[in-house]
């Protein structure tokens, strides 16, 4: 009990900081202001949308319509890169077009390239010399005037990448479970005001909507210096902030995916294809996650059970573990609550994130399996391997 008391108090320790002294990582808030429409063409820079887009011609037609619709006023263009579709994408989005829209082939992909980065520079190719670019996934849908608050934002605090993370689908029952843990988790790592403050070593974006100025783009290498990403939003935040850039990053509802995951065998795809490369495909790294995870997340219900069984049968040093567990366990809850707020989640479900959390434990450690067996990165029939020192990485 003593030494079930002592990591208790550890996770408590723990807690206490991701609570108060992280950033807020747990704020939901404030998003992007509405502010007013109403400047012309002539008050507005020209934006190019690229959208990767690789077997996608199921999921276009209830996302591309609502970039196209965007009432943005200026000179707005969209640009669908077509990376080696077998369905038809590149017909099904041009069916799709108004004169706004360009689609174009993505050339082969050059050895280093990582498959998602090579379409998106081949996006920036064709856009021409636009002052933004919006970086953007076949799956996501725009909310009227949401391109127009992204520039605004960037414009009125001068803003060099603005990022919006997009709300993801939770109509399943492990979407509901999995999802809004997926997001926190992300949050918990790149706390989003961090990347906002202008000297913080913290940079991220999120891959589905991503606003940066060609400027710093082309200041910092352009995407040719993040070519083997796998993580590309997370490689892009970085490559910008290290530029001298300012960064902002938020949750939205503007933003949706329409990308479902029905099944929890598609959940755990999503994660396991990138946990590795996140850890720099080290086995050190992985087990220092692994222990870290058990000890804040699994250590505080673990003790509060133990300890409460232990008082109820009157065993010595009980009291330790039970009230410092049940404290560690009540304050993770707590920070969990407003992201289940945000998906219209009940709250209550935040009891059992340090399930969700070993969960995700485990397709962590099985993302290091696959790329051990060679499999990882897999997406789509491609995958990819250990990231190089340049930052390329080798592509099956």
């Amino acid at each position: 009990m003593v030494v079930l008391g002592v990591l208790a108090l550890v996770a408590l320790a723990a807690w206490l900081y991701l609570a108060l002294g992280h950033g807020a990582f747990w704020r939901t808030g404030p998003g992007l202001p509405a502010g007013d429409d109403a400047a012309g063409p002539a008050g507005r820079p020209g934006v190019v949308a690229v959208v990767p887009a690789r077997d996608e011609a199921d999921v276009l037609p209830g996302t591309l319509p609502t970039l196209l619709a965007q009432d943005y006023p200026g000179d707005f263009r969209v640009i669908v890169v077509d990376d080696g579709s077998t369905d038809g994408t590149a017909d099904a989005a041009a069916r799709l077009g108004d004169g706004r829209l360009r689609v174009v082939e993505a050339r082969d992909r050059p050895g280093g390239w990582a498959g998602k980065v090579w379409a998106m520079a081949e996006g920036v190719r064709a856009a021409g010399e636009p002052e933004f670019l919006l970086f953007t996934d076949a799956d996501i849908a725009y909310a009227p005037g949401t391109v127009t608050r992204l520039v605004r934002a960037a414009e009125a605090e001068g803003r060099d990448l603005v990022s919006r993370m997009a709300t993801l689908n939770t109509r399943t029952r492990w979407e509901r479970l999995l999802v809004p843990a997926f997001v926190y988790f992300f949050a918990q790592l790149y706390p989003f005001r961090r990347v906002a403050r202008d000297g913080a070593r913290t940079a991220a974006a999120a891959g589905g909507c991503m606003l940066v100025r060609r400027e710093i783009l082309v200041r910092a290498g352009g995407l040719g210096a993040i070519r083997g990403a796998l993580i590309d939003d997370v490689a892009l935040g970085r490559l910008v902030k290290r530029a001298g850039g300012r960064c902002r990053l938020d949750l939205s509802r503007d933003v949706v995916s329409r990308r479902p995951y029905p099944r929890l065998a598609d959940l755990w795809a999503m994660v396991a294809r990138s946990a590795y490369d996140q850890l720099r495909y080290s086995p050190v790294l992985l087990a220092g996650t692994v222990v870290t995870l058990l000890l804040v997340y699994a250590v505080p219900p673990a003790a509060a059970v133990a300890g409460a069984a232990g008082l109820a049968a009157d065993a010595r040093h009980a009291a330790l573990p039970a009230a410092a567990g049940l404290l560690a366990w009540a304050v993770m809850a707590a920070t969990y609550a407003p992201m289940l707020r945000f998906y219209r989640l009940s709250p209550l479900r935040a009891a059992a994130l340090p399930l969700v959390a070993l969960m995700y434990a485990a397709m962590t450690v099985d993302s290091a399996r696959r790329h051990r067996a060679g499999r990882g990165g897999a997406w789509k029939g491609r995958t990819v391997g250990r990231s190089l020192p340049d930052g390329t990485a080798a592509q099956r």
